[in-house]
């Protein structure tokens, strides 16, 4: 299966440039600044506070800091920008219920977002730690704002992907992959913007060039990048646990025992 090595090959990578409301900015070293309200040192990292609450942070390698500045900027918030209301799944009207697709098992959900990782060389993981900020894997779920199904598509969204039903999963997983890919190279495979985009619209993202002013936005990023990264850090220890040193086998009357022999890390690893 095809990655997307920008989204696999560096965990934490996609951290540097989420925008906070905050009262400081950490200059990174690759250009990006990044605000935030408070900061402390953990091991090799610099851990930044985002908000007022201890459970949203990002670590960044405290190499990667090159200083630290007071922000000075004001938040510019337009007067008529509308407000961003956080995604709440709502029961399906009884007219929409009659024609949803059967809810598929937790398996067949893997399946799709497999299949379309591999078709769009996107991380599944990605795709997932998306669809669980989205909707909870709640494949009948409705946003407030009318966003529908595993991925949440907008029915215009949808309608520009080709999507006719956007509860039928795996037309909903297709499409919101597609999506998610297009605002990656729209962006040149920034992470962070095209998050944004997927969570706010491409026109705030551009208005503000960058991650809009809005702390749903903002949250949203966070919120999927944490979950992303998690599950790296787990793969990595399943890795480092399969890995099996190769030791000399217990005998039996002289000859090596089949079942102690060592599995070669190559079969043991399912990537």
């Amino acid at each position: 299966m095809k990655f997307c090595t920008k989204l696999g090959l560096f965990i934490g990578i996609v951290l540097v440039s989420i925008a906070t409301f905050a009262t400081d900015l950490a200059v990174l070293t690759n250009g990006y600044t990044i605000r935030h309200e408070r900061r402390e040192i953990v091991g090799g990292a610099t851990r930044l506070y985002l908000g007022t609450d201890s459970s949203s942070y990002v670590d960044i390698p405290t190499n990667e800091i090159q200083s630290f500045e007071k922000d000075l900027t004001p938040v510019r918030v337009p007067a008529a920008a509308p407000s961003i209301v956080p995604k709440k799944s709502q029961p399906v009207p009884i007219a929409v219920q009659q024609k949803l697709p059967p809810l598929l098992k937790p398996q067949e959900i893997t399946d799709l977002v497999n299949s379309a990782g591999d078709r769009h060389h996107i991380d599944p993981d990605f795709i997932n730690s998306v669809i669980h900020a989205e909707s909870g894997f709640n494949s009948r779920a409705v946003s407030s704002k009318g966003a529908q199904g595993l991925m949440q598509l907008m029915p215009n969204t949808a309608s520009g992907l080709g999507v006719t039903n956007a509860f039928d999963a795996g037309a909903n997983v297709e499409g919101g992959t597609r999506y998610l890919r297009e605002l990656l190279e729209r962006y040149n495979y920034d992470v962070v913007k095209a998050l944004a985009a997927y969570n706010a619209g491409p026109m705030r993202v551009d208005h503000y060039h960058g991650v809009p002013p809005y702390y749903e936005t903002q949250a949203y990023i966070a919120r999927i990048i944490k979950d992303f990264n998690r599950k790296k850090l787990a793969e990595r220890k399943a890795a480092a646990k399969t890995k099996i040193t190769q030791v000399n086998p217990r005998t039996v009357a002289g000859k090596t025992s089949p079942q102690n022999q060592a599995v070669p890390p190559s079969l043991a690893l399912n990537k």
